[in-house]
């Protein structure tokens, strides 16, 4: 049995929470494809924890984690999340945590050119998280990769790196006007990761291929969403990966697999973290309390994540491009204190009204259409049924329900594993 969760949006949606809620029914759990360019925060009995590079799944002890063919992965992140875990009472090891030989490292030039270009680019710059993602997916497709199995051969590591720092040095110099890179460090870094993660580093498509096979049940987990994907999102505000469903078996390094389900997470309203076409944004008072109220915090960088009314026309779209077979709608408890709730049904485009997801100069223009439904008022964190939610609250789901033309079988009601109902 082979599912994905993803994100309907733009990214920020809850993923991690409903895949921790989900992962205990699971035999692995997968990451395919991204960095530590965003977070997945998991609140559970031991406490809360934001995981930017590990699955979500490594909170279950049961649950053997793998981190993907399609994955950027810098060691150095990884080494310090995991002893975060570790300082948490959460056990990792090579026994239920196994990195693709296939991943490409994210290195410390990759992280130096992100800030150096960003930095160039001042006013018109992308809202880059710093941490090289570009950089590290721009290698891999001109074949200047460094792969997680190449740490299992220093001797053929030490002759891959020798020309591609070569490169590095002379765009660092000639482009940026920085210090060259030291091949020196760059080695030692290297082979330091190299002794710390020896042993979790295997061909993971073996092994996930002969799971599948036996019919384990493998969870796929995205980063980020729709509308940060390379191809499908509000391009060129996008990661430099595909974060759609259809992707997660070339990510998780089984290409033949097929999925099974795919399970869409989106909020009971919208957030946005980095620049970019954000139609239905709010500024001043009524942004600020919405931030407030939901703690929208980026996961991975702390920046205040840009909010506003749930967008239909975003999240239709997203529905769609994923293939999603059902929905988690996430922290409908934070809308608790508006009387009357704002969805944007569509948008204005140069006085054209439009139902479809549009590009380019139509999308930078686009207006929200806003239309109010009643809202709760009250508390709603200890339902945990259907019977037990306010008509309001059902009204609201079903109204969603409709509109991105998909059905919500999970309504989350608050952070807790257990804060949630089941529709169906």
């Amino acid at each position: 049995m082979l599912t994905s969760i993803v994100g309907i949006n733009w990214g920020d949606e809850g993923k991690g929470r409903m895949v921790d809620l989900l992962a205990g029914e699971q035999d692995i759990v997968v990451r395919y494809q991204g960095g530590n360019n965003a977070g997945h925060t998991v609140v559970n009995e031991r406490g809360k924890f934001v995981l930017n590079l590990l699955p979500s799944g490594i909170l279950h002890p049961n649950v053997v984690c793998v981190m993907g063919t399609g994955m950027v992965i810098d060691l150095a992140h990884l080494d310090k999340e995991i002893a975060n875990l570790r300082a948490g009472g959460v056990e990792v090891s090579p026994e239920n945590l196994k990195i693709s030989d296939r991943a490409i490292l994210t290195l410390p030039y990759h992280v130096r050119l992100d800030c150096l270009e960003e930095d160039r680019l001042a006013g018109a710059k992308f809202g880059s998280t710093r941490r090289g993602i570009a950089y590290v997916y721009g290698d891999k497709y001109m074949k200047k990769g460094i792969r997680a199995g190449d740490l299992k051969d220093l001797d053929y590591l030490a002759k891959r790196l020798s020309g591609i720092v070569e490169y590095k040095s002379l765009v660092m110099e000639n482009v940026y006007h920085s210090d060259p890179v030291s091949y020196d460090e760059t080695f030692a870094w290297l082979k330091k990761y190299a002794e710390i993660f020896g042993d979790y580093i295997v061909d993971t498509g073996v092994y996930l291929d002969e799971a599948n096979k036996a019919g384990k049940k493998i969870m796929l987990e995205a980063q980020l969403g729709t509308l940060r994907d390379i191809d499908f999102g509000i391009y060129p505000y996008t990661t430099s990966s595909s974060t759609i469903a259809s992707y997660g078996p070339i990510g998780a390094g089984i290409p033949a697999a097929r999925l099974d389900r795919v399970i869409g997470v989106m909020k009971a309203y919208s957030t946005c973290v980095g620049e970019g076409p954000f139609t239905c944004e709010w500024f001043g008072k009524e942004a600020e309390e919405l931030r407030e109220a939901g703690g929208e915090y980026g996961a991975a960088t702390g920046r205040p994540r840009r909010v506003g009314p749930f967008d239909v026309v975003a999240s239709r779209y997203g529905c769609r491009i994923q293939g999603a077979d059902e929905i988690a709608l996430t922290k409908t408890d934070i809308l608790s204190y508006m009387k009357k709730i704002p969805i944007c049904v569509a948008y204005d485009v140069n006085g054209t009204i439009t139902h479809d997801f549009p590009v380019g100069e139509a999308l930078n223009v686009a207006k929200p259409v806003i239309e109010y439904v009643d809202g709760w008022n009250c508390d709603i964190t200890a339902c945990r049924k259907k019977e037990d939610m306010p008509k309001a609250l059902l009204d609201y789901v079903r109204t969603i329900e409709k509109m991105v033309d998909c059905k919500i079988k999970y309504v989350s009601v608050g952070a807790e594993r257990e804060a949630y109902i089941q529709m169906f």
